[in-house]
């Protein structure tokens, strides 16, 4: 992603060196990502069907949610709005009214992703839909496998002029007196050296850390879970519009739909259960054959003290990690590339730039960290030890305030550029079941029938739109279906 979003920004001006192994494996597993990903790909000018089909690609609508509040609980964290605002009140806040007077249902049924999501329709906005139809703004993302996007990335970096060199980085060279990277000498006794250098190298961060020793904030009090295991497994049926995370005893479990395939995972905390018996927990958690053997991934949630240094910036896992509850890790990549290009510096490299975005980073991270956290934090679960153990854990004061101040009458400001606004922290508290005790004055000032009638029309308009809407799996083989895949399912002893 690097690599393609520089040369193409900066063309011939500056010259890009791609240093990486194939004999290195990458954590993707399979990927859900946020809509921010849209905005990318058109700066790469990428077909949106080519695209898709190259990377067997579907849609996400959001993010369907299990067992979190209690056990039995389920509710759709949606992209896109709710309802429609009147005046100065988010609709949220008429809902609220309504539900207390008996004249609301369920929030889901007010917003056209979390009606159309189980419901396994999908659409891309007409070019004809009307301005005001919430078919005009159709809020989506995208699951993808994470390896043919990376490949799909290179061919494009390539032939945009970057030079990409095979082979594995075994030292790195700085200068004795700035402490600056010179070079990093590779495998084959080559050396490649640069100005500014990039660290891609996931956990290992063997620029930003084991060279610079830029130091790393530990999250783990808040976020417990330290490990994942990954399998893919055959497709069942048709593939949903959303991502599936489900609560289990010791974590969590998500489940992507790719074309070809579903890719399944279970995150979890190894202070609750071992790594065996989390791999043969998913394995018989699966809605299809698995098609390989659960890989192990192992992880401490958190961030860089420092993700620029020097002349390195670390980029991806290298600079930190955030399970992947909220689809955020490509977007953080996505961020950090963005804010580069921004603040890109000049051969002195300037002090203020490499603290601008160091503040800037450490604002995303933290905001997202909070929001990830609110997911745990509320909830009423007491049926395993993890759970006990995250109904008592402390939280940061950031969120607590975000938290109180909606428990009071439903009010919720976004900070400055903070990735999720209004729409995701109330669809999550609301899920999550913290209802504010009541809901703003200034809803008094619309008469109640107006209200009621905002209510109920809102609710009918979402669901004859919706019923407009194709099916998921038809919308894709009309528009984007990709290659058939065949797989050898493994024999296990």
């Amino acid at each position: 992603m690097s690599a393609a979003a520089i040369s193409k920004s900066f063309g011939k001006s500056i010259q890009v060196h791609l240093v990486e192994s194939d004999d290195i494996g990458t954590i993707g597993v399979g990927e859900a990502t946020v809509p921010h990903i849209s905005a990318f790909n058109r700066l790469l000018e990428i077909n949106e069907a080519e695209f898709v089909r190259q990377t067997q690609g579907t849609f996400k609508l959001g993010i369907m949610f299990k067992d979190w509040g209690k056990l039995g609980d389920s509710y759709v964290h949606g992209f896109g709005t709710i309802g429609r605002d009147l005046g100065l009140m988010p609709f949220h806040q008429y809902w609220l009214k309504a539900r207390a007077m008996g004249g609301a249902k369920d929030l889901s049924h007010y917003s056209l992703n979390t009606v159309a999501a189980p419901q396994g329709r999908f659409m891309v906005p007409p070019s004809d839909a009307p301005p005001n139809s919430p078919l005009a703004e159709i809020a989506y993302a995208y699951h993808f496998d994470a390896g043919l996007y990376a490949r799909y990335l290179r061919n494009l970096s390539e032939a945009q002029g970057v030079r990409r060199t095979e082979g594995k980085v075994v030292a790195i060279h700085q200068d004795p007196e700035s402490g600056f990277v010179e070079s990093v000498q590779l495998e084959s006794g080559a050396t490649v050296s640069a100005d500014l250098f990039i660290d891609c190298s996931g956990f290992r961060a063997m620029l930003i850390e084991d060279t610079l020793h830029a130091g790393f904030e530990d999250w783990s009090e808040w976020l417990p879970c330290d490990r994942a295991v990954a399998v893919p497994c055959a497709k069942v049926g048709p593939p949903t519009p959303y991502t599936c995370s489900t609560a289990r005893s010791a974590g969590w479990q998500w489940r992507i739909p790719l074309q070809h395939r579903t890719g399944n995972g279970y995150v979890y905390s190894s202070q609750f259960i071992s790594d065996d018996e989390a791999a043969a927990f998913l394995l018989n958690n699966l809605d299809g054959e698995a098609l390989g053997e659960p890989r192990p991934i192992r992880f401490t949630t958190g961030k860089r003290k420092k993700l620029w240094d020097k002349n390195v910036i670390a980029i991806g896992l290298s600079g930190g990690f955030i399970e992947p509850l909220e689809s955020t890790a490509i977007f953080l990549i996505q961020s950090g590339i963005s804010r580069l290009m921004s603040l890109f510096p000049h051969a002195d490299f300037d002090e203020v730039l490499q603290n601008t975005y160091n503040a800037q980073m450490d604002f995303e991270y933290k905001k997202i960290r909070d929001f990830i956290i609110l997911h745990y934090c509320v909830t009423t679960r007491e049926d395993s030890d993890f759970w006990k153990y995250i109904r008592a854990m402390r939280i940061p004061d950031s969120l607590r305030a975000y938290i109180d101040l909606f428990s009071a009458n439903g009010q919720f400001f976004r900070e400055g550029t903070e990735l999720f606004g209004l729409t995701s922290w109330v669809q999550v508290m609301v899920g999550q079941g913290i209802l504010p005790k009541t809901y703003h004055p200034a809803v008094d000032w619309v008469k109640t029938s107006d209200m009621l009638g905002l209510v109920e029309h809102v609710e009918k308009v979402v669901a004859s739109n919706v019923a407009l809407m194709p099916k998921h799996e038809a919308f894709i083989a009309r528009h984007c279906a990709a290659p058939t895949v065949s797989f050898k399912v493994p024999v296990r002893q």
